[in-house]
């Protein structure tokens, strides 16, 4: 079985190979379309500086020819002799005398390999050129010839390939960076620990992935708060009937009694209760496939169910055309409604709803004696509640607000709590 290569090993060899297919197409365009023409018209100037060298040495009188020779070297490395260099053989030249050997060709019509010559620590090429009546050997130094092709482009290459490596390490570990720091994070949320936020910077994907990591992070930290608490407050909210619970069959060994009978059937109520509000907590992150409803009609209904002869709930709707999750929606409008005809007793409850810009408003508006707006924030809270003493009799279990906001995160609403103007407060459902 292959073992998988990491993603800055793949990235590194895919920019160190990019890297160098570029060079290679630059330098052989380069070379294709710059130095080889250049090459060849220096050759070719140089093949007919070499053969009007031999054809004005004829022409010269004897005794100027020796000076004319020491110029010819003096200025352009080139040496003349009448002893015959021989025939040359095709042996490996510089690249630039092939070019040159060509040009010869081209203007003599012949063509000749140039014969190498080492002359103490020095190096010429020799070749047989018309002068006069006869041939007259026309000689150049390799030193003449500065340019190594060959070698700049093998420097080229290779600093190329080392300068493409460096590049692509670095620039595979920018990008692998924060994937490394992701799935440590990852990794420790997994383990149930909670990692330090990412930094949301870098380029737009990887920001935008550090963005949405760390939403989802916070969604587990807060589960996890909301998991602590949800322990916490359903054993101490059972701990009370399950106290009565015991001390009541206790007393009926000794006396049983009908009020006794009633006090354990009332617990085990309770705690029942209790446990039917924690499932509607937890079934408040499932979706649930929309369906299209006339929300006037639908609100209608739904304040009838809770409306009782002595307190009716008043619904302003106007007919709209609506898709929605019916029964998401009407566990957390009923939640606001149970806590409005809960604390409000007495008052009027008001269920409003208002379409603005293609968003849905629906609020709950009553006349109650409100929430301190810095506790706001709080009643979202599992078990929190403005009653210190819990009293069943005073309100619920504390988890009526908290099973709200869930199914508002769960199907994408927005719930929030507002004192309204002249007493009591105001619970709108945005969707």
């Amino acid at each position: 079985m292959n073992t998988p290569t990491s993603l800055a090993r793949q990235n590194t060899l895919l920019l160190a190979a990019a890297f160098i297919l570029i060079e290679l197409l630059a330098a052989v365009a380069l070379s294709a379309y710059l130095l080889l023409p250049l090459a060849r018209r220096s050759a070719d100037d140089l093949a007919g500086l070499m053969i009007l060298s031999a054809q004005t040495w004829a022409e010269l009188p004897p005794h100027t020819r020796v000076d004319f020779e020491v110029e010819l070297r003096a200025s352009h490395a080139l040496a003349l002799r009448a002893e015959s260099p021989g025939v040359g053989v095709d042996e490996w030249h510089p690249p630039y005398f092939y070019l040159l050997e060509d040009a010869l060709a081209h203007r003599t019509g012949a063509r000749k390999h140039l014969v190498r010559e080492n002359v103490g620590d020095a190096t010429w090429y020799w070749t047989n050129l018309p002068a006069g009546d006869g041939y007259l050997a026309v000689g150049l130094s390799e030193q003449r010839i500065a340019a190594q092709p060959v070698t700049a482009l093998l420097i080229a290459l290779l600093g190329g390939l080392a300068l493409a490596g460096g590049i692509a390490v670095w620039l595979a570990r920018r990008i692998t960076a924060p994937l490394a720091r992701l799935e440590e994070a990852a990794t420790r949320i997994g383990q149930g620990e909670s990692p330090e936020l990412l930094p949301e910077t870098g380029p737009t994907e990887l920001a935008a992935l550090a963005g949405r990591f760390n939403a989802m992070a916070r969604q587990v930290r807060e589960l996890l708060q909301a998991r602590t608490t949800l322990l916490v407050g359903v054993s101490h909210d059972l701990r009370t009937p399950l106290a009565r619970m015991r001390l009541a069959l206790e007393l009926l060994k000794l006396d049983p009694t009908p009020a006794l009978i009633e006090r354990l059937e009332n617990d085990i109520e309770e705690m029942n209760g209790l446990i039917a509000t924690l499932l509607d907590l937890a079934r408040g992150l499932e979706r649930e496939p929309p369906v299209t409803v006339d929300l006037a009609d639908w609100l209608g209904e739904l304040a009838a169910d809770f409306s009782t002869p002595e307190r009716s709930v008043t619904v302003t709707c106007p007919s709209c055309q609506r898709a929605i999750p019916p029964r998401a929606l009407r566990r957390a409008i009923g939640n606001l409604l149970q806590n409005a005809l809960r604390h409000a007793p007495g008052a009027p409850v008001e269920l409003v709803c208002i379409e603005d810009a293609g968003q849905c408003r629906i609020g709950i508006l009553d006349r109650g004696p409100g929430i301190p707006p810095d506790q706001i924030e709080a009643m979202f809270q599992p078990f929190h509640r403005l009653d210190p003493s819990r009293s069943p009799a005073t309100g619920g279990a504390g988890l009526g607000l908290a099973i709200v906001r869930e199914l508002a995160r769960a199907n994408g609403w927005d719930v929030r709590l507002e004192p309204r103007a002249g007493g009591g407060l105001a619970a709108w459902l945005c969707m």
